[in-house]
């Protein structure tokens, strides 16, 4: 992993969703950044302007005030561009909701306006491995089939706070997402699945084995992934299947998956492949 010295040049993008949750913390965070740093603010209304002004950042190094969404947005936007490699994200981590920040926390980036600003700072960029998929989407930190625990994980449908920021203008639309029938919890388990998982072409699993649950995880041993697979116990509990591989292929029956802190799918099959020191983050030295 390496470490790397940070620019003083800084663009400061303040999601939405943590302007209108929690404008202290912002207010702070900003703060703390801009008597640190030459720092321009930008308060982007929607995706395209938070697009816009990550792909318009110049020589300065991007600092994003939001939740986890918000960092996976960034990082998918810099790998669409082809930017992650000379590239170094900083994250404020301002959320809002049970489990927004479950991936920052874990990444290691400090909880707290005040302290994470000041990592901003002082810290340094470290190349993390990145999980890239065969429709060009991107995992940071854990994936999980079947996609359980509502919590830390919701579909664009199941994000209440972000479809209300991002959509406020469209209230035709905020109108017709209002009128849905419930949908189910998303926490409530979907039953054994049926999946074929291959690592670095060898088969795990086969179909003919139920899962209770597939998780893979970037950062395993010599740049592979940790793949953990817990097969269905009948009578005595069934030891879980681990592995570390670079390239990982799972298929069945339609099947969702839990990316982070978005759920997607349903899929047939989905290939992931590791992407070793692929992008960067600031954390405290």
């Amino acid at each position: 992993m390496t470490e790397v010295a940070t620019s003083d040049q800084l663009l400061v993008v303040i999601d939405p969703v943590a302007r209108h949750g929690d404008g202290e913390a912002v207010r702070i965070a900003k703060d703390v950044l801009s008597a640190g740093a030459t720092a321009k603010v930008c308060l982007p209304d929607g995706p395209e302007e938070f697009d816009r002004a990550l792909a318009r950042r110049g020589s300065r190094r991007p600092v994003v005030i939001g939740d986890d969404r918000a960092l996976l947005r960034a990082v998918s936007l810099l790998h669409r561009r082809r930017e992650l490699a000379g590239c170094a994200l900083s994250l404020v981590p301002v959320g809002v909701g049970a489990g927004a920040l479950t991936l920052s926390r874990a990444l290691g980036v400090p909880m707290g306006a005040v302290a994470a600003a000041r990592a901003v700072l002082d810290g340094s960029e470290r190349r993390l491995d990145l999980l890239v998929d065969d429709s060009d989407g991107v995992v940071l930190g854990a994936l999980r089939i079947p996609p359980l625990g509502g919590g830390e994980g919701s579909s664009e449908e199941e994000a209440p706070h972000h479809r209300a920021h991002w959509l406020r203008t469209c209230q035709s639309l905020v109108r017709t997402l209002a009128a849905r029938p419930a949908r189910p919890p998303a926490s409530a388990s979907p039953g054994p699945a049926r999946l074929r998982v291959e690592v670095d072409g060898r088969t795990l699993i086969d179909l003919d084995q139920p899962v209770d649950a597939v998780s893979i995880t970037p950062g395993g041993a010599g740049g592979g992934a940790r793949i953990e697979i817990r097969p269905v116990s009948v009578g005595a509990e069934a030891a879980p299947l681990e592995a570390v591989a670079r390239t990982i292929t799972v298929s069945g029956a339609d099947f969702r998956y839990r990316a982070d802190a978005v759920v997607a799918g349903p899929v047939r099959t989905r290939t992931w492949t590791v992407r070793e020191g692929a992008w960067g983050l600031t954390l405290p030295g």
